[in-house]
C-alpha cells in the first residue's frame, strides 16, 4: 500500500517521513522505523505498530484506537491528545513521552516504560498501568484513576 508517496509495509523505512493526516487504518508497519516521522493527526485506528521505532515521532492528536503498539520504542514521542482507547502498549517504551490531554481508555500499559513520561490531564480509565510508575513520571490532574 503506497500512501503519500511512501510504501506502508512491515520493516518500511520512514524515517522523518510527513504522514500528516494520513490514513492508515489497520496498516501493517511491524517492525517499521518511523523515527521523527510527522503523523499528526494521523487515522491509525486499528494498526499493527508491533515492535516499531516510534522514537521522536508526532502523533499530536493521532487516532490509535485499537493498535497493537506492543514492544514499539515512543521514547521521547509527542502524542498530546491522541486516541488510544484500548490500545495494547504492553511492554512499549514510553520514556519522557508526552501524553498530556491523550485517552489512554482501556489501554493495556503493562510492562510499558513510563519514565518521565507526562500523562498530565490524560484520560486513565480502565487502563492496565504497570506494575510500577517511576517517580518522575508526570501524573496532575489526570482523569479517572
Amino acid at each position: 500500500m503506497k500512501v503519500k508517496g511512501y510504501m506502508i509495509e512491515p520493516k518500511a523505512d520512514l524515517e522523518g517521513a510527513n504522514l500528516e493526516g494520513a490514513d492508515l487504518r489497520g496498516a501493517n508497519l511491524r517492525l517499521a522505523d518511523l523515527r521523527g516521522a510527522n503523523l499528526e493527526a494521523a487515522d491509525l485506528e486499528g494498526a499493527n505498530l508491533r515492535l516499531a521505532n516510534l522514537e521522536a515521532a508526532d502523533l499530536e492528536g493521532a487516532d490509535l484506537e485499537g493498535a497493537n503498539l506492543k514492544l514499539a520504542d515512543l521514547r521521547g514521542a509527542n502524542l498530546r491528545g491522541a486516541g488510544l482507547e484500548g490500545a495494547d502498549l504492553r511492554g512499549a517504551n514510553l520514556r519522557l513521552a508526552d501524553l498530556e490531554g491523550a485517552d489512554l481508555e482501556g489501554a493495556d500499559l503493562r510492562g510499558a516504560n513510563l519514565e518521565g513520561a507526562d500523562l498530565e490531564g490524560a484520560d486513565l480509565r480502565e487502563a492496565t498501568l504497570p506494575f510500577s510508575i517511576d517517580k518522575n513520571t508526570k501524573f496532575f490532574n489526570q482523569e479517572g484513576n
